[in-house]
Protein backbone atom coordinates (compact mmCIF):
# COMPACT_ATOMS: atom_id res chain seq x y z
CA UNK A 1 0.00 0.00 0.00
CA UNK A 2 1.50 3.33 -1.09
CA UNK A 3 1.41 6.46 1.03
CA UNK A 4 -1.08 9.16 0.05
CA UNK A 5 0.59 12.03 -1.85
CA UNK A 6 1.10 15.32 0.03
CA UNK A 7 -1.69 17.88 -0.08
CA UNK A 8 -0.92 21.29 -1.54
CA UNK A 9 -3.17 23.04 0.99
CA UNK A 10 -1.79 21.36 4.12
CA UNK A 11 0.77 23.05 6.41
CA UNK A 12 3.38 20.57 7.64
CA UNK A 13 2.89 19.69 11.29
CA UNK A 14 -0.64 21.07 11.51
CA UNK A 15 -4.09 19.56 11.03
CA UNK A 16 -5.63 20.22 7.62
CA UNK A 17 -8.13 23.11 7.60
CA UNK A 18 -10.96 20.65 6.96
CA UNK A 19 -9.99 18.89 10.21
CA UNK A 20 -9.86 22.09 12.30
CA UNK A 21 -12.93 22.44 14.48
CA UNK A 22 -12.44 25.94 15.90
CA UNK A 23 -11.79 29.10 13.91
CA UNK A 24 -9.72 31.58 15.94
CA UNK A 25 -9.47 35.31 15.30
CA UNK A 26 -11.74 35.66 12.26
CA UNK A 27 -15.07 36.26 14.01
CA UNK A 28 -15.73 39.45 12.00
CA UNK A 29 -15.42 37.71 8.62
CA UNK A 30 -17.55 34.79 9.82
CA UNK A 31 -20.21 37.14 11.15
CA UNK A 32 -20.28 39.05 7.84
CA UNK A 33 -20.96 35.84 5.93
CA UNK A 34 -23.57 34.70 8.45
CA UNK A 35 -25.41 38.03 8.29
CA UNK A 36 -25.45 37.90 4.48
CA UNK A 37 -27.01 34.44 4.69
CA UNK A 38 -29.68 35.52 7.17
CA UNK A 39 -30.53 38.53 5.01
CA UNK A 40 -30.98 36.32 1.93
CA UNK A 41 -27.90 37.78 0.20
CA UNK A 42 -25.94 34.58 -0.32
CA UNK A 43 -23.61 35.52 -3.19
CA UNK A 44 -22.53 32.78 -5.59
CA UNK A 45 -18.78 33.54 -5.17
CA UNK A 46 -16.77 34.70 -2.13
CA UNK A 47 -13.14 35.83 -2.13
CA UNK A 48 -11.66 34.96 1.28
CA UNK A 49 -8.52 37.10 1.40
CA UNK A 50 -5.82 38.02 3.88
CA UNK A 51 -2.26 37.11 4.87
CA UNK A 52 -1.19 33.49 4.63
CA UNK A 53 -1.71 31.29 7.65
CA UNK A 54 -4.38 33.32 9.46
CA UNK A 55 -7.33 30.93 9.02
CA UNK A 56 -8.73 31.69 5.55
CA UNK A 57 -8.91 28.04 4.50
CA UNK A 58 -10.32 27.07 7.91
CA UNK A 59 -13.07 29.64 7.38
CA UNK A 60 -13.74 28.31 3.86
CA UNK A 61 -14.16 24.74 5.14
CA UNK A 62 -16.34 25.97 8.00
CA UNK A 63 -18.60 27.73 5.50
CA UNK A 64 -18.64 24.66 3.23
CA UNK A 65 -19.72 22.37 6.08
CA UNK A 66 -22.46 24.79 7.04
CA UNK A 67 -23.81 25.25 3.53
CA UNK A 68 -23.89 21.53 2.81
CA UNK A 69 -25.61 20.58 6.08
CA UNK A 70 -27.87 23.54 6.90
CA UNK A 71 -31.47 23.47 5.63
CA UNK A 72 -32.15 25.97 2.86
CA UNK A 73 -35.07 28.35 2.78
CA UNK A 74 -37.26 28.90 -0.25
CA UNK A 75 -35.02 31.64 -1.65
CA UNK A 76 -31.93 29.45 -1.51
CA UNK A 77 -30.36 31.03 1.59
CA UNK A 78 -29.49 29.05 4.72
CA UNK A 79 -31.86 29.07 7.63
CA UNK A 80 -31.92 31.80 10.30
CA UNK A 81 -29.32 30.29 12.63
CA UNK A 82 -26.54 32.78 13.39
CA UNK A 83 -23.87 30.15 13.92
CA UNK A 84 -21.82 28.34 11.28
CA UNK A 85 -21.22 25.41 13.62
CA UNK A 86 -21.83 21.94 12.19
CA UNK A 87 -22.43 18.55 13.72
CA UNK A 88 -19.21 16.60 13.22
CA UNK A 89 -21.19 13.37 13.38
CA UNK A 90 -23.26 14.41 10.38
CA UNK A 91 -22.70 12.00 7.43
CA UNK A 92 -22.02 14.96 5.12
CA UNK A 93 -19.30 16.25 7.44
CA UNK A 94 -17.72 12.81 7.62
CA UNK A 95 -17.74 12.60 3.81
CA UNK A 96 -16.14 16.05 3.59
CA UNK A 97 -13.35 14.88 5.88
CA UNK A 98 -12.80 11.93 3.54
CA UNK A 99 -13.12 14.14 0.42
CA UNK A 100 -15.93 11.90 -0.79
CA UNK A 101 -18.93 14.26 -0.61
CA UNK A 102 -20.51 14.31 -4.13
CA UNK A 103 -21.77 17.90 -3.75
CA UNK A 104 -18.31 19.28 -2.97
CA UNK A 105 -15.28 20.01 -5.17
CA UNK A 106 -11.78 21.02 -4.00
CA UNK A 107 -9.68 22.84 -6.60
CA UNK A 108 -5.99 22.95 -5.68
CA UNK A 109 -2.55 22.21 -7.11
CA UNK A 110 -2.50 18.56 -8.19
CA UNK A 111 0.04 15.83 -7.60
CA UNK A 112 2.11 14.98 -10.68
CA UNK A 113 2.52 11.20 -10.88
CA UNK A 114 5.38 11.46 -13.40
CA UNK A 115 7.59 13.81 -11.38
CA UNK A 116 6.21 12.67 -8.01
CA UNK A 117 5.86 16.29 -6.98
CA UNK A 118 3.08 18.79 -6.49
CA UNK A 119 2.61 21.00 -9.52
CA UNK A 120 3.64 24.61 -9.04
CA UNK A 121 0.31 25.98 -10.25
CA UNK A 122 -3.33 25.12 -10.76
CA UNK A 123 -3.73 24.23 -14.42
CA UNK A 124 -6.61 24.62 -16.83
CA UNK A 125 -7.11 20.84 -16.77
CA UNK A 126 -8.07 21.05 -13.10
CA UNK A 127 -10.63 23.78 -13.84
CA UNK A 128 -12.06 21.62 -16.63
CA UNK A 129 -12.57 18.88 -14.06
CA UNK A 130 -14.59 21.43 -12.11
CA UNK A 131 -16.70 22.05 -15.22
CA UNK A 132 -17.34 18.30 -15.43
CA UNK A 133 -18.35 18.33 -11.76
CA UNK A 134 -21.01 20.94 -12.50
CA UNK A 135 -22.26 18.78 -15.36
CA UNK A 136 -23.03 15.88 -13.07
CA UNK A 137 -26.47 15.61 -11.51
CA UNK A 138 -26.62 15.29 -7.74
CA UNK A 139 -28.76 12.38 -6.62
CA UNK A 140 -30.19 14.06 -3.53
CA UNK A 141 -30.30 17.58 -4.97
CA UNK A 142 -29.30 20.45 -2.71
CA UNK A 143 -26.58 23.02 -2.81
CA UNK A 144 -23.06 22.43 -4.18
CA UNK A 145 -19.89 24.05 -2.82
CA UNK A 146 -16.45 24.60 -4.37
CA UNK A 147 -13.26 25.63 -2.55
CA UNK A 148 -10.33 27.02 -4.59
CA UNK A 149 -7.18 26.97 -2.45
CA UNK A 150 -5.32 29.01 -3.35
CA UNK A 151 -6.79 31.03 -6.19
CA UNK A 152 -3.46 32.90 -6.51
CA UNK A 153 -1.89 29.65 -7.77
CA UNK A 154 -3.99 29.45 -10.95
CA UNK A 155 -2.12 30.08 -14.18
CA UNK A 156 -3.62 32.47 -16.73
CA UNK A 157 -5.49 29.78 -18.67
CA UNK A 158 -6.95 28.31 -15.48
CA UNK A 159 -8.03 31.75 -14.27
CA UNK A 160 -9.79 32.50 -17.55
CA UNK A 161 -11.54 29.14 -17.46
CA UNK A 162 -12.71 29.79 -13.90
CA UNK A 163 -13.89 33.27 -14.92
CA UNK A 164 -16.35 31.73 -17.38
CA UNK A 165 -17.86 29.68 -14.55
CA UNK A 166 -18.06 32.78 -12.33
CA UNK A 167 -19.80 34.74 -15.10
CA UNK A 168 -22.42 32.02 -15.60
CA UNK A 169 -22.62 30.34 -12.19
CA UNK A 170 -24.51 27.04 -11.95
CA UNK A 171 -27.69 27.15 -9.89
CA UNK A 172 -27.46 26.43 -6.16
CA UNK A 173 -23.66 26.64 -6.16
CA UNK A 174 -21.36 28.63 -3.90
CA UNK A 175 -17.69 29.08 -4.79
CA UNK A 176 -15.15 29.98 -2.08
CA UNK A 177 -11.84 31.37 -3.39
CA UNK A 178 -9.00 31.47 -0.86
CA UNK A 179 -6.46 34.17 -1.76
CA UNK A 180 -3.25 35.31 -0.05
CA UNK A 181 -2.59 38.02 -2.67
CA UNK A 182 -5.81 39.16 -4.37
CA UNK A 183 -3.81 41.61 -6.51
CA UNK A 184 -2.44 38.60 -8.42
CA UNK A 185 -5.93 37.59 -9.53
CA UNK A 186 -7.57 38.82 -12.71
CA UNK A 187 -9.57 41.98 -11.95
CA UNK A 188 -12.56 40.36 -13.63
CA UNK A 189 -12.30 37.40 -11.23
CA UNK A 190 -12.19 39.73 -8.21
CA UNK A 191 -15.15 41.72 -9.50
CA UNK A 192 -17.33 38.59 -9.64
CA UNK A 193 -16.73 37.82 -5.95
CA UNK A 194 -17.83 39.30 -2.66
CA UNK A 195 -14.82 39.83 -0.40
CA UNK A 196 -14.36 38.42 3.10
CA UNK A 197 -11.20 39.91 4.61
CA UNK A 198 -9.31 37.95 7.27
CA UNK A 199 -6.92 39.83 9.56
CA UNK A 200 -3.53 39.05 11.10
CA UNK A 201 -3.68 37.31 14.47
CA UNK A 202 -2.72 38.73 17.86
CA UNK A 203 -0.12 36.96 20.04
CA UNK A 204 -2.75 35.33 22.28
CA UNK A 205 -4.58 34.08 19.18
CA UNK A 206 -1.31 32.71 17.76
CA UNK A 207 -0.86 30.79 21.02
CA UNK A 208 -4.41 29.43 20.86
CA UNK A 209 -4.00 28.24 17.26
CA UNK A 210 -0.69 26.55 18.09
CA UNK A 211 -2.28 24.79 21.06
CA UNK A 212 -5.12 23.60 18.81
CA UNK A 213 -2.50 22.28 16.36
CA UNK A 214 -1.02 20.16 19.13
CA UNK A 215 2.06 22.26 19.97
CA UNK A 216 2.99 21.39 23.55
CA UNK A 217 4.90 23.34 26.18
CA UNK A 218 5.53 27.05 26.54
CA UNK A 219 5.97 28.98 23.31
CA UNK A 220 7.11 32.55 22.79
CA UNK A 221 3.80 33.64 21.28
CA UNK A 222 4.69 37.39 21.21
CA UNK A 223 8.01 36.66 19.48
CA UNK A 224 6.38 34.28 17.04
CA UNK A 225 3.65 36.82 16.29
CA UNK A 226 6.26 39.51 15.66
CA UNK A 227 8.32 37.43 13.22
CA UNK A 228 5.34 35.78 11.52
CA UNK A 229 3.40 39.00 10.97
CA UNK A 230 0.42 37.50 12.81
CA UNK A 231 0.36 34.30 10.73
CA UNK A 232 -0.22 31.12 12.71
CA UNK A 233 0.92 29.04 9.74
CA UNK A 234 4.25 30.86 9.62
CA UNK A 235 4.56 30.67 13.42
CA UNK A 236 4.12 26.90 13.26
CA UNK A 237 6.84 26.67 10.62
CA UNK A 238 9.13 28.76 12.82
CA UNK A 239 8.57 26.30 15.65
CA UNK A 240 9.11 23.15 13.59
CA UNK A 241 12.26 24.58 11.97
CA UNK A 242 13.68 26.29 15.10
CA UNK A 243 13.10 29.69 13.54
CA UNK A 244 13.33 31.69 16.77
CA UNK A 245 16.71 30.13 17.55
CA UNK A 246 17.93 30.90 14.03
CA UNK A 247 16.76 34.52 14.32
CA UNK A 248 18.51 34.73 17.69
CA UNK A 249 21.71 33.54 16.00
CA UNK A 250 21.43 36.42 13.53
CA UNK A 251 20.91 38.88 16.39
CA UNK A 252 24.02 37.48 18.08
CA UNK A 253 26.13 37.72 14.92
CA UNK A 254 25.12 41.31 14.20
CA UNK A 255 25.41 42.41 17.83
CA UNK A 256 29.12 41.57 17.94
CA UNK A 257 31.90 43.05 15.86
CA UNK A 258 32.44 41.36 12.54
CA UNK A 259 32.31 37.69 13.59
CA UNK A 260 33.18 35.98 10.34
CA UNK A 261 33.88 32.60 11.95
CA UNK A 262 30.45 32.52 13.61
CA UNK A 263 28.78 33.48 10.32
CA UNK A 264 30.70 30.79 8.43
CA UNK A 265 29.75 28.17 11.03
CA UNK A 266 26.10 29.09 10.64
CA UNK A 267 26.33 28.93 6.85
CA UNK A 268 28.05 25.53 7.01
CA UNK A 269 25.18 24.19 9.14
CA UNK A 270 22.85 24.75 6.18
CA UNK A 271 24.88 22.92 3.55
CA UNK A 272 23.33 20.16 1.47
CA UNK A 273 19.95 19.46 -0.07
CA UNK A 274 18.64 18.15 3.26
CA UNK A 275 18.87 21.70 4.66
CA UNK A 276 17.12 23.44 1.76
CA UNK A 277 14.10 24.37 3.90
CA UNK A 278 16.32 25.79 6.65
CA UNK A 279 18.25 27.82 4.08
CA UNK A 280 14.99 29.20 2.70
CA UNK A 281 13.88 30.11 6.20
CA UNK A 282 17.21 31.86 6.84
CA UNK A 283 16.66 34.11 3.81
CA UNK A 284 13.12 34.90 4.97
CA UNK A 285 14.30 35.75 8.49
CA UNK A 286 17.06 38.02 7.18
CA UNK A 287 14.44 39.81 5.08
CA UNK A 288 12.28 40.24 8.20
CA UNK A 289 15.34 41.40 10.20
CA UNK A 290 16.17 44.14 7.69
CA UNK A 291 12.55 45.30 7.46
CA UNK A 292 12.24 45.57 11.24
CA UNK A 293 15.64 47.26 11.52
CA UNK A 294 14.81 49.88 8.88
CA UNK A 295 11.72 50.93 10.81
CA UNK A 296 13.65 51.59 14.03
CA UNK A 297 15.22 54.87 12.89
CA UNK A 298 11.92 56.52 11.94
CA UNK A 299 10.17 56.00 15.25
CA UNK A 300 8.19 52.91 14.30
CA UNK A 301 8.84 51.25 17.64
CA UNK A 302 8.17 47.54 17.71
CA UNK A 303 5.37 46.31 19.96
CA UNK A 304 7.54 43.52 21.30
CA UNK A 305 10.98 42.04 20.86
CA UNK A 306 11.10 38.85 18.86
CA UNK A 307 14.31 37.92 20.68
CA UNK A 308 15.90 39.52 23.79
CA UNK A 309 18.49 42.06 22.71
CA UNK A 310 16.75 42.95 19.46
CA UNK A 311 15.66 46.44 20.59
CA UNK A 312 19.15 47.34 21.83
CA UNK A 313 20.71 46.16 18.56
CA UNK A 314 18.25 48.14 16.47
CA UNK A 315 18.79 51.30 18.55
CA UNK A 316 22.55 51.09 17.92
CA UNK A 317 22.44 50.09 14.27
CA UNK A 318 19.61 52.38 13.16
CA UNK A 319 19.63 55.49 15.36
CA UNK A 320 18.03 58.00 12.98
CA UNK A 321 16.07 58.53 9.76
CA UNK A 322 19.23 58.65 7.64
CA UNK A 323 20.28 55.21 8.84
CA UNK A 324 16.75 54.00 8.29
CA UNK A 325 16.88 55.04 4.63
CA UNK A 326 20.21 53.25 4.15
CA UNK A 327 18.89 50.05 5.74
CA UNK A 328 15.71 50.25 3.66
CA UNK A 329 17.80 50.55 0.48
CA UNK A 330 19.92 47.57 1.54
CA UNK A 331 16.76 45.62 2.30
CA UNK A 332 15.62 46.08 -1.29
CA UNK A 333 19.08 45.34 -2.72
CA UNK A 334 19.61 42.13 -0.75
CA UNK A 335 16.06 40.98 -1.40
CA UNK A 336 16.68 41.25 -5.14
CA UNK A 337 20.06 39.53 -4.73
CA UNK A 338 18.45 36.62 -2.86
CA UNK A 339 15.74 36.17 -5.49
CA UNK A 340 18.29 36.26 -8.31
CA UNK A 341 20.59 33.84 -6.50
CA UNK A 342 17.80 31.32 -6.02
CA UNK A 343 16.66 31.73 -9.63
CA UNK A 344 20.13 30.93 -11.05
CA UNK A 345 20.83 28.20 -8.45
CA UNK A 346 23.71 30.07 -6.84
CA UNK A 347 25.44 28.05 -4.14
CA UNK A 348 23.29 28.59 -0.99
CA UNK A 349 26.31 28.96 1.29
CA UNK A 350 27.93 31.58 -0.94
CA UNK A 351 24.68 33.52 -1.22
CA UNK A 352 23.93 33.48 2.49
CA UNK A 353 27.48 34.41 3.55
CA UNK A 354 27.52 37.26 1.05
CA UNK A 355 24.29 38.65 2.51
CA UNK A 356 25.57 38.35 6.10
CA UNK A 357 28.82 40.16 5.28
CA UNK A 358 27.02 42.94 3.41
CA UNK A 359 24.83 43.54 6.44
CA UNK A 360 27.98 43.71 8.60
CA UNK A 361 29.59 46.18 6.19
CA UNK A 362 26.50 48.38 6.26
CA UNK A 363 26.53 48.30 10.07
CA UNK A 364 30.17 49.46 10.11
CA UNK A 365 29.33 52.34 7.76
CA UNK A 366 26.43 53.36 9.97
CA UNK A 367 28.67 53.35 13.05
CA UNK A 368 31.25 55.44 11.22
Amino acid sequence: MTDAPPEADRVSGAPHPRETRTLIGQETAEREFSEACRAGRLHHAWLISGPGGVGKATLAWRIARFLLTAPATADGAPGPSGSLDSDWNDPVVRRLLALSEPRFFLLRRPWDEKTERLRREITVDEVRRLGSFFGLSVADGGRRVVIVDAADEMNVNAANALLKLLEEPPADTVMLLVSHQPSRLLPTVRSRCRNLRCRSLEPNEIGAVLAQAGVEGDVNAPGLAALSGGSAGTALRLITQDGLELYGEFIGIFSARTDRSRAIALVDSMAGAANADRFGLALELLDIFLARLAKAGIGMRMKTEAIPGESDLFARKCPDAGASRRWAALHQELGARARHGKAVNLDPGTLLLDILLKIHEAAKQTAA
